[in-house]
């Protein structure tokens, strides 16, 4: 039985060109919008959103609430977007954002699904068990919403999860992220069919405030890397049938096996053409 979103793509190109183009402008205004607001009149205490990152300079997490609130908003309002694509991916880009979020202004030391799973067995519960639970119920619930077959719903999960997780992954230095969010989605967009207009949503948001990323005033943290690869996460398994889903699921579990096992390093962003690719547009390091 072809999938809800299957069914609803072959009416055609979820608005066109045109209609992708609105989305990606839609969210990369509201990603400004929503950041400039945040810079002007921060949530609560202003010291509970700056970090230092790994060159000691204070940066803010703004960039995550202002690229979920963007590309949940721009997917959520698109018109030309089935109901079933619109829900999931708005609803994976906040759920995503909410448990990265929580991780954040958690700031536990522990790193790698076992380390959280192992404070769970010490009856603590770290902000890392909570994006886990948060992304993989994400996750599931734009399965269900995009897929009607079991099989189909457990591997667009995959996926959603697994995309939002690697995004993450990503997020050690400036720009990573979000470079790999728009390197990834944009031929998505660019293509059409299904999915392309959802995946417009993240890209327009990441590509916003790349500049403040790179420019080390703001950084994504945990909660935006998370909302941006949930968003293009959902807009893939809404874009593909049962075959392409197990071919990225695979793909995602592959580099998250690498990761858990130390094969997955700063020295894999050590060689060309990598090494050109992630330092494009960032500052250069202060020689000493």
């Amino acid at each position: 039985m072809a999938g809800r979103t299957e069914r609803a793509g072959r009416h055609g190109d979820e608005g066109g060109g045109r209609g992708r183009l609105l989305v990606l402008l839609a969210a990369a205004g509201a990603a400004r919008a929503v950041y400039a607001a945040l810079d002007r009149v921060p949530p609560g205490e202003p010291a509970l959103w700056e970090r230092r990152n790994g060159r000691g300079r204070v940066v803010t997490l703004y960039q995550g609430p202002a690229v979920a609130v963007a590309a949940a908003t721009a997917v959520a309002a698109a018109p030309q977007l089935p109901p079933p694509v619109r829900a999931a991916a708005a609803l994976a880009a906040v759920a995503g954002a909410g448990a990265g979020v929580a991780d954040d202004m958690a700031g536990g030391k522990e790193r790698g699904l076992r380390a959280h799973l192992a404070a769970l067995r010490r009856g603590r519960v770290t902000g890392g068990a909570v994006r886990l639970a948060g992304v993989g119920a994400a996750g599931l619930a734009a399965g269900c919403l995009l897929h009607r077959n079991t099989p189909d719903r457990l591997l667009a999960a995959a996926v959603v999860a697994g995309t939002a997780g690697a995004a993450d992954l990503l997020d050690a230095r400036p720009g990573r992220a979000a470079k790999a969010v728009v390197a990834a989605g944009l031929p998505t967009v660019l293509r059409g069919g299904p999915g392309a207009a959802a995946a417009a949503a993240p890209v327009g948001a990441a590509a916003a405030l790349l500049p403040d990323d790179l420019g080390e005033r703001t950084t994504p943290g945990t909660g935006g890397a998370l909302a941006l690869g949930a968003a293009l996460g959902t807009a893939w398994a809404a874009g593909s049938g049962r075959t392409g889903l197990a071919v990225r699921a695979a793909a995602l579990l592959a580099l998250h096996a690498a990761a858990g096992r130390g094969l997955y390093g700063e020295g894999w962003w050590a060689r060309q053409p990598l090494r050109a690719l992630d330092r494009a547009g960032r500052a250069a390091r202060p020689s000493s």
